[in-house]
């Protein structure tokens, strides 16, 4: 047995110890074999709308300039100027063709490099002037910016292994061929627990029903009853790499925002009915289903019928983090259609809505009650273990990511969990442009 982790395949049950979410010393060993390691998302290409368009982030503990230079080409530097350490740009967004220290006015171009210092013949000839320094490895999948600190990483796309399939079924809802863009606007707020929390939390289906009650009874006086059976029918897959998504059909329970409008529903169901014909029915039949996905360690793409969230996760201390989330939207999306789906969208997620509270509330609790940590040293997510074909109200995801953290905090390596074959819903490809079918 680990000292983190019980994997005891034999009774079956999966336990955590809650030091992993206490100790800072974990906490150290956490940024060191992941933080620094694995690919970590900075954002998304449609933030930066035009040339020299920049974006001030946290990644790793580390501030970044997340920018697209004067040529248009997406860039992320180090936020610190290399003279003195200065953070270069204060600002959270802003439009600039070049970034100047105000300490003392070195100036730099979006591109990350120097354009001036002052006093630049105190230097000499010889001096080297230096340019912005950025993390090791930059790259992008289907407008998702990621980077890594690792020099050594394994690409991008090796990185995000199954993820991609998932990423693909967000991304192809779009008819643009820019593809799908974020709204300006950003859902900031901060939780007292430990990151790894809201990890779970983000896709974990069995909480849903208890912890969200007053959402669901506004949403049952809007709609009448839902068939909650649907949770039930919803996947737990595991990904590769540490990365895992519950999953399910359109007709699911995890459709569980007040209803659209007959109009809005039309034009919704009027894209997916083209698409259809360019990508096939099998592929968009799992498009119009739902999904929670984590890309390991740090990145959440929750996509519902009310909208689709991108929340990022930043550990700041053992008990404190901050998030950050986005909406995503097929830009061609009609007024109505948007303003439904955001008005769901903000009801669930926002800050101030009806579910994000309960899950920091309940968060919050849990992480001060690891204060007894001594008389109750584990945590259990052990639920689905015993069957065949685990559902997303089950626990399989979440074993999925502890197991990857496992490994990388303590080289012990867990064998992967089986499970039964899966059904259709959850294969049918995606076809090549050249292969695209008829609908009628």
């Amino acid at each position: 047995m680990s000292i983190y982790v019980d994997d005891d395949r034999a009774m079956p049950r999966f336990r955590v110890n809650r030091n992993a979410m206490t100790d800072p010393e974990v906490f150290a060993a956490e940024r060191k074999a992941i933080f620094d390691k694995c690919w970590l998302y900075v954002g998304h290409e449609t933030e930066l709308r035009k040339p020299n368009d920049f974006k001030t982030r946290d990644v790793a503990g580390r501030p970044v300039i997340f920018a697209r230079d004067a040529t248009g080409k997406v860039q992320v530097w180090i936020n610190s100027c290399p003279h003195r350490g200065a953070m270069l740009c204060r600002d959270k967004t802003g439009n600039g063709r070049f970034l100047t220290c105000f300490y003392h006015g070195w100036t730099f171009s979006t591109a990350g490099d120097m354009v001036s210092m002052p006093g630049d013949q105190s230097y000499g000839e010889n001096f080297e002037r230096p340019n912005l320094a950025k993390p090791a490895k930059i790259d992008s999948y289907r407008g998702f910016v990621f980077i890594t600190f690792n020099p050594e990483a394994e690409s991008l796309e090796s990185y995000l292994a199954g993820a991609r399939e998932f990423l693909d079924l967000v991304c192809d809802q779009s008819e643009s061929e820019a593809g799908m863009e974020v709204l300006h606007g950003t859902h900031e707020y901060s939780v007292r627990a430990n990151w790894k929390l809201l990890v779970e939390n983000s896709f974990d289906g069995y909480h849903a029903v208890t912890t969200h009650q007053r959402y669901f009874e506004m949403v049952l006086a809007a709609r009448g009853p839902i068939d909650l059976q649907g949770f039930y029918e919803t996947r737990g897959l595991d990904l590769g790499n540490g990365h895992a998504v519950v999953t399910g059909s359109a007709a699911g329970g995890m459709n569980m925002g007040r209803p659209l409008s007959a109009a809005a529903q039309a034009e919704r169901e009027g894209r997916f009915q083209r698409l259809a014909a360019k990508y096939g029915e099998g592929w968009v039949e799992r498009m119009r289903g739902t999904r929670n996905l984590v890309i390991f360690p740090n990145l959440v793409v929750i996509d519902l019928v009310m909208g689709v969230i991108i929340r990022k996760i930043d550990p700041m201390t053992p008990d404190y983090m901050e998030v950050s989330a986005w909406e995503l939207v097929p830009p061609e999306e009609g007024a109505e259609l948007r303003r439904q789906r955001l008005d769901n969208f903000l009801t669930f997620w926002g800050p101030g809505g009806l579910a994000s509270p309960d899950d920091v509330e309940a968060l919050e609790t849990c992480q001060r009650s690891f204060a007894a940590r001594a008389e109750l040293p584990w945590s259990d997510i052990s639920r689905g273990m015993s069957l065949d074909i685990p559902s997303g109200n089950d626990e399989l995801q979440m074993r999925t990511f502890w197991r990857r953290w496992n490994y990388l905090v303590t080289g012990e390596q867990l064998p992967p969990e089986p499970h039964g074959p899966l059904e259709s819903l959850y294969t049918a490809p995606r076809l090549a442009l050249d292969q695209s079918v008829s609908t009628g």
